[in-house]
């Protein structure tokens, strides 16, 4: 006989700041390979990649490189931004340069976060957007797999947690992302 799952009430639980997430991961506690990440002081799990994530992963890492090529700015496919309370592991994210990084550790925010969504789209949508825009992250998009639309936030209001601009851009339309606008993106080439 399996046991029921008992929801644990919030009150009960304690976080964990990054130091301490940090810590896990440099003594071995959590691996490389584990799929989690550091949202609002909570390891989360990360939604497994299917077929259309990584599609639009590659396809979105292309574009990107060609855009910053001599730049000084990176591409960072599926590694960490180290935010207040958070470490999230986003699929995309464009930033300054590695000199302009705390060093040892990772940007704090970033020009553009992509992430791409399936059965992550209300985590995507919901407390990813107020962590991204707390950071200050200058641009936000969520590939919704399903819809086969982006969501686009801009405008971060970091104290308020959200975004001033949101807009869905439909399958059929081109993307000019605000914040880098020499990088356009033709949404059906995605999926």
């Amino acid at each position: 006989m399996v046991s029921p799952v008992v929801a644990i009430d919030p009150a009960w639980q304690r976080p964990l700041t990054v130091e301490e997430y940090h810590r896990m991961i440099d003594v071995g506690i959590l691996g490389e390979d584990e799929r989690v990440e550091l949202l609002e002081g909570v390891m989360v799990a990360m939604s497994p990649q299917g077929i259309p994530h990584v599609k639009a992963i590659t396809t979105l890492t292309r574009l990107m490189c060609r855009v910053t090529e001599g730049s000084s700015l990176e591409v960072r496919p599926q590694v960490p931004l180290t935010l207040a309370r958070s470490e999230p592991e986003p699929a995309l994210a464009i930033t300054e340069g590695r000199a302009r990084w705390p060093r040892g550790r990772h940007p704090e925010t970033a020009l553009l976060v992509v992430e791409v969504a399936s059965d992550s789209l209300g985590k995507d949508l919901g407390p990813k957007a107020a962590i991204y825009a707390e950071a200050g992250v200058t641009e936000y998009w969520v590939i919704d797999v399903e819809r086969q639309v982006i969501h686009v936030h801009a405008g971060p209001d970091p104290v308020g947690r959200r975004y001033a601009d949101l807009r869905v851009v439909a399958p059929g339309a081109t993307l000019i992302c605000g914040a880098l606008p020499a990088l356009v993106v033709t949404v059906a080439d995605l999926f």
